[in-house]
């Protein structure tokens, strides 16, 4: 059974469940469900009513692998400082990790599939034949490193997963004392990734600490990463030597891909001690960005930095707000006054004329919570109607306009050395339902990432499918204020800890890169109606939203029969 169809099954059978009223049973489907697959919004809320309605729920994942749930259970304890409990669930993780990769080894000793070749036409004398079988068992054993880093549901491989392991462990044994075993687990993390400074570095001062004591060269690494390693590298030269004499394709993956230290502690009398250990998501892009003293609410009251401007604003009537520093985070800006006032009203007015219930989200008029009515529309249909009359042209064509300044801001402000293009252009308006605004405890749009599957537990952003990994930077515009709750909302990426709150109003933009690094939502719209035009962009030319390209040749068009743009242009005159 694929994992497509594995976790459909386990998301039919909460709905069974709930119908024989198990509750319980029915928590723990959707929860195993929701591990998998953390970008279903649907299946959160239903994990949220479970909660409300029966109470304390301890929630089980029936897929996890159980020496990937101590993995995750060490590290939480490790960034509580509670170094005991981290040594404890960790060196169970390694133990469980070794026993399930013996027995990956065995379960590749089956029947292969030959992935080369067509059955029909394959073609092969008896050596051949037992040669390629060989090749597939080898190359099946080579990837149990990928499959044992690999949690349940996901594609991708947690990166350096087992050399992590040593690498938290070298640093927790140096903080209870126990200097012999740091030794010892910072020799083995060595073995993996010789040449990391830090890791080097703290396995002298640790020698530094034995001395007198005993002769630190005889802290050898584990015996059971060493054999493992080595047996990972025979796998490979076999493979490449293989791929050559019998004419396959092999590329050998990186699977010890070091990770840039993020965590440091610096001892009295000692050398900086640092763990490698993943870090929040960054973007490729860096920039210095510029600073405002308008009070906005963040996590930190340290705005009062001296910082550099990012890229010009272009347009002389667009007010710097805040930056990503005052925002704590990266790749953030706040702009207000993008768009005036009649322009916020017109633009409501041409939305009224144009959405529709469940727009741009599969038909659902309630995709992300039931207690908020979505509807939408696209840039492509407001012109289609302003050309029909359905709805002013000028007020149709206001909608091009604002998007394609918002780009250009965008693109300008972060300094990008390529075309951004439009992804997906989305005017979209959410109200609160009278009637079921009391006691909520759901959010109007839960926390995520724009392109990559965000995972709170495992501390990781997935970039694969389902998510729109080719997004690079997203913006949202609001029109409105008049409504109460809608703030949007960075977190942290435990999508708990806020680090920003940003409330909308006319005019106001704010916009960010479309990763990991800015896991974002928005509160509960509990009274009136909340409408911004929502914006994500990306570098591919490949991936260029159709209908803007389609809506660019009606405004070419309308241009070429002289019915003219709105009364906003963004043409070089406006700008500074």
């Amino acid at each position: 059974m694929n994992l497509k169809t594995q976790n459909t099954s386990m998301h039919q059978g909460q709905l069974l469940l709930i119908s024989l009223n198990k509750l319980e049973e029915a928590a723990n489907a959707a929860h195993t469900f929701f591990m998998a697959n953390p970008e279903h919004m649907e299946i959160q809320q239903d994990i949220e009513n479970y909660k409300t309605t029966a109470g304390k729920v301890s929630l089980i994942d029936r897929e996890a692998k159980p020496h990937m749930e101590d993995y995750t259970a060490g590290v939480r304890h490790y960034d509580k400082e509670e170094y005991g409990l981290a040594i404890t669930f960790l060196e169970r993780a390694l133990k469980g990790y070794y026993a399930e990769d013996e027995d990956c080894q065995i379960m590749c000793e089956g029947p292969q599939r030959f992935e080369e070749h067509e059955y029909l036409e394959y073609k092969a004398g008896l050596y051949e034949a037992i040669a390629d079988h060989y090749m597939q068992v080898l190359a099946c054993k080579h990837d149990c490193v990928r499959e044992l880093a690999t949690r349940s549901g996901r594609i991708s491989p947690i990166e350096n997963f087992l050399p992590l392991h040593y690498d938290y462990l070298q640093f927790a044994y140096y903080r209870v004392g126990d200097y012999v075993k740091a030794l010892e687990c910072a020799r083995t993390y060595l073995i993996f990734h010789p040449d990391d400074e830090d890791v080097l570095e703290n396995a002298a001062y640790y020698e530094g600490l034995l001395e007198g004591i005993l002769d630190p060269a005889t802290i050898k690494p584990r015996k059971e990463a060493k054999a493992l390693l080595r047996r990972h590298k025979l796998e490979s030269h076999l493979l490449r030597v293989a791929a050559v004499g019998l004419g396959f394709t092999y590329t050998e993956p990186n699977y010890w891909k070091s990770v840039p230290s993020s965590i440091s502690s610096e001892p009295e009398d000692g050398p900086r001690l640092s763990l490698t250990k993943k870090p929040a998501p960054k973007p490729d892009r860096e920039l210095k960005e510029g600073k405002s003293n308008e009070n906005v609410s963040v996590k930190s009251e340290n705005v009062l930095l001296l910082l550099q401007t990012g890229g010009p604003l272009l347009y002389s009537d667009v007010k710097f707000v805040y930056n990503s520093q005052q925002l704590n985070g990266t790749q953030r800006v706040l702009l207000d006054n993008v768009i005036s006032e009649e322009q916020c009203q017109e633009l409501h007015r041409v939305a009224s004329g144009i959405m529709l219930a469940g727009d741009g989200y599969r038909g659902k008029t309630s995709p992300h919570t039931p207690n908020e009515r979505f509807e939408g529309a696209t840039v492509l249909k407001a012109l289609k109607y302003g050309y029909e009359g359905r709805v002013p042209l000028k007020s149709a064509r206001l909608f091009y306009d604002i998007s394609e300044k918002a780009r250009r801001i965008v693109e300008s402000y972060f300094m990008l050395n390529s075309t951004l293009y439009f992804s997906y252009t989305h005017l979209v308006c959410r109200t609160a339902l009278s009637g079921q605004q009391e006691r909520r405890n759901d959010l109007s749009h839960p926390i995520h990432a724009d392109n990559c599957l965000l995972d709170p537990e495992a501390n990781e952003c997935w970039k694969e499918p389902p998510a729109y990994t080719f997004r690079d930077y997203s913006a949202l515009l609001y029109m409105n204020a008049d409504f109460e709750g809608g703030e949007f909302i960075f977190t942290e990426m435990d999508a708990k800890t806020v680090t920003a709150s940003i409330k909308p109003k006319c005019g106001r933009m704010v916009s960010f890169s479309s990763g990991g690094e800015n896991p974002h939502g928005v509160k509960a719209v509990t009274k009136g109606q909340r409408c911004a035009v929502a914006l994500w962009f990306t570098l591919d030319p490949l991936y260029r939203e159709l209908e803007r390209i389609q809506a660019d040749e009606v405004i070419a068009m309308l241009d070429q029969q002289h019915l003219g743009p709105s009364e906003m242009n963004i043409n070089p005159k406006d700008e500074l």
